[in-house]
């Protein structure tokens, strides 16, 4: 194709669109809806899920020592339990610092009533905190720490706790979410395919008459077809660029109001900046690719003379 030509099938798709204004405000107002309700709970199913990852992320397995183990077991024990494979990390937890959780976690009255164990009188033992790198290994990692233990004669470990029963609840719980949310989404986007691309078959419908007129006095279909696909491009991508504004906006406004003004900090929402190229770049190929789908799959119909 000549560069001229290609020049002019751009020039023909553009004077198409403020051509036929009305029916190209009606492509571009049914994709904007059509991908709004869908960025919509895209943003929502992206929340969800980093909601779930960060209550899945404060999963992890507490391992107790045996009272009067050496340090040097104590050592031994951390090296080995850092080399599972799913060990992200190994934190040894003293008996003090234990002992000053524990009064993190209570009311003044228990405090009181911890007075005077300290030092000898400390009855907790030292331990480990053990995070693995998928959350979804506690259990499986749990089971290991236990087995290297009662491999050993003297068992130096005495308890392996992760909340077991609680724990895979909390991960049925947020896988089901997760899918629940995928499953959404999916319809969403599928809904949003026929509702755009039959706007769109109904625009280029109302011009059947020029498209066979142009084949009968000898146009060549790629000449017919091209402005067609330009128009399609544009009336796509402009429709998903609009979107994406108003959403990334009205998105961005509401962590201000949530954080802030609703004092919701413990709740904390996806930045902009971290879902923002995902939903922008999703809307925008989508948008485009319904737009010249709906135009190639519409003008081929009545290319047939």
């Amino acid at each position: 194709m000549k560069f001229s030509t290609f020049l002019r099938h751009l020039r023909e798709g553009f004077k198409n669109v403020l051509r036929n204004g009305w029916m190209s405000f009606a492509s571009v107002g049914s994709i904007i809806v059509s991908l709004f309700i869908l960025g919509v709970f895209m943003l929502l199913a992206l929340n969800v899920d980093k909601l779930a990852t960060q209550i899945e992320s404060q999963v992890e397995i507490r391992v107790y020592v045996q009272l009067g183990t050496e340090q040097a077991r104590i050592d031994e024990i951390n090296r080995t339990i850092g080399r599972i494979p799913e060990v992200k990390k190994v934190t040894f937890v003293s008996k003090e610092e234990g002992l000053e959780r524990l009064r993190e976690n209570l009311d003044d009255n228990a405090k009181t009533a911890l007075q005077g164990y300290e030092n000898e009188n400390n009855p907790l033992p030292d331990g480990f905190d053990v995070e693995v790198f998928d959350p979804q290994n506690v259990a499986y990692v749990a089971k290991q720490i236990q087995a290297i233990n009662d491999a050993n004669a003297d068992r130096p470990i005495m308890g392996v706790n992760y909340g077991q029963g609680t724990v895979e609840k909390l991960f049925r719980i947020t896988n089901a979410v997760r899918n629940i949310g995928l499953v959404i989404v999916a319809g969403l986007a599928i809904m949003a395919m026929f509702l755009i691309s039959t706007t769109i078959k109904m625009t280029i419908l109302a011009r059947r008459r020029e498209i066979g007129i142009m084949k009968l006095v000898g146009a060549t279909n790629n000449f017919i077809r091209w402005p067609f696909f330009v128009e399609g491009v544009l009336i796509g991508l402009g429709g998903a660029a609009i979107t994406s504004a108003i959403l990334m906006f009205g998105y961005s406004q509401l962590i201000d109001t949530a954080q802030y003004d609703m004092g919701l900090m413990l709740i904390k929402l996806a930045g902009v900046q971290e879902v923002g190229w995902f939903i922008t770049g999703t809307l925008l190929i989508l948008g485009t690719l319904l737009g010249i789908w709906g135009s190639v799959v519409s003008v081929r119909k009545y290319l047939k003379v």
